[in-house]
């Protein structure tokens, strides 16, 4: 017979929870607690989709507009990077003594829009020329040095010390996001519209950044009166990043990794096109779909650190990162084109997972030990030895690659790479659970 309902229900049934709070379940829980911090890291969002156009479509200007050669599109590359040689340490002292820091971003991003938005004017115009390219390039990567120089006073300032990791997380995440995204939208948008006019999107993006930077209203650090010279304080900076026993391993391992990496990405190319005989648009899809890495190496990062402390997950990512690239090299002979396509992808993908385990974990480190007094002339010291040894790393690549030939050249790139985690043995960092404190 009838046993009666197979349900019963007690009380009310819960209501379904509304949209607001399940999209707030979905979205990172410090986006809502610090809002200046939302802003920023908004504005970067916004900028580095820009700066994946600008990666895509400068190149393509200078090429398909104005028909440059091989030795125009090296000088070219140099002129974005020599600001970083020129500038960091000069740009470091001087940003130590100014009291607004966020609107000397405002004017960097600024200066950055009107600089991108002249390609365009000019090529409406017919008035376009290779010399504008390289004044362009250059003057960028001045306005880029001291923008970034000057970004981690600002994150400090809008990040409590505890939640260093999971702001990094996030500032990173929002780069591999662009590393995926960037260069399909920017090679659309070259397309459709053509390489110059494609800039637009780039300086529009700067623009972007600044309507979120001018909305910030965190106290920066206060300045400290100082009677030093600018070469005292030059030389400060630089004493403070070789002696300090966090900072100094830091440095020497990622400009040992830099060096050689940048050895590696000046043959990479050529020997995916020529030896390998990969099409350029297929070995575009098979490293953007292995950038994904980089996007779950931001969701991980920060768990791994707190898992096996700081320190020694930025000694592994200073393993995982170049060691994966050694895939790139094993890479030939008869092997199928799959299995080429495949090994390729595995490569950009662990590099991808290896660099954000290295990126954050150190960046989160640097920002909580480095004191505010002498944040900008360190940051800018350390960017003048970290950056400034990617040109000789390219240089390095192709004297390399002329002496062994392009595949041994890589090999040996790659394990000299991975053989910075080296200058980590013996040091504090590899004991390094949590947040230094701040040096003396």
């Amino acid at each position: 017979g009838d046993i009666g309902p197979r349900v019963r229900t007690i009380g009310p049934m819960p209501e379904a929870a509304p949209i607001g709070t399940r999209l707030r379940r979905l979205i990172p829980p410090l986006l809502f607690d610090a809002p200046d911090f939302r802003r920023l890291w908004t504005g970067q969002t916004i900028s580095v989709l820009g700066d994946e156009v600008h990666r895509i479509g400068l190149p393509l200007v200078a090429v398909l507009a104005l028909g440059a050669d091989a030795g125009q599109m090296g000088s070219l590359t140099a002129a974005g990077l020599l600001p970083h040689l020129l500038l960091s340490l000069a740009a470091g002292a001087w940003l130590d003594r100014v009291r607004r820091r966020r609107r000397v971003m405002i004017l960097a991003d600024l200066g950055r829009a009107a600089l991108i938005a002249s390609i365009p004017i000019a090529y409406v115009l017919d008035a376009l020329s290779v010399l504008q390219l390289f004044v362009v390039s250059f003057l960028a990567g001045c306005l880029t040095v001291i923008f970034e120089v000057a970004w981690n006073t600002v994150f400090v300032s809008v990040v409590k010390r505890d939640r260093f990791v999971e702001a990094m997380s996030l500032l990173n995440g929002s780069r591999s996001l662009a590393n995926v995204g960037g260069p399909t939208v920017g090679g659309i948008l070259v397309q459709v519209l053509g390489a110059p006019l494609a800039m637009l999107a780039d300086a529009l993006s700067y623009l972007g950044s600044v309507v979120f930077l001018r909305r910030i209203e965190a106290t920066e650090p206060a300045v400290e009166p100082e009677a030093a010279g600018l070469r005292e304080r030059v030389l400060a900076g630089l004493a403070f990043i070789f002696r300090d026993p966090i900072i100094r391993p830091i440095l020497l391992s990622s400009a040992s990794i830099n060096l050689f990496n940048y050895a590696f990405a000046a043959l990479f190319i050529l020997y995916a096109t020529t030896e390998l005989g990969v099409a350029p648009g297929v070995l575009g899809l098979a490293l953007g779909a292995g950038a994904v890495g980089g996007v779950l190496g931001a969701v991980v990062a920060s768990g791994i650190g707190r898992r096996i402390g700081l320190g020694p997950a930025y000694a592994l990512g200073c393993i995982v990162f170049p060691a994966s690239l050694v895939l790139v090299p094993v890479a030939g002979g008869d092997m199928p084109m799959p299995v080429i396509l495949a090994l390729l992808f595995a490569s950009e993908f662990g590099a991808g997972i290896g660099v954000m385990v290295l990126d954050i974990n150190v960046g989160a480190v640097m920002s909580a030990r480095i004191p505010d007094r002498i944040r900008s002339r360190a940051i800018g010291s350390f960017r003048f030895v970290n950056y400034g040894v990617r040109p000789l790393g390219a240089l390095l690549g192709g004297l390399l690659g002329t002496a062994l030939g392009v595949r041994e050249a890589l090999f040996a790139a790659t394990i000299a790479s991975a053989l910075g985690v080296l200058w980590l043995a013996g040091s504090r960092i590899l004991h390094l659970r949590d947040l230094p404190q701040p040096a003396d």
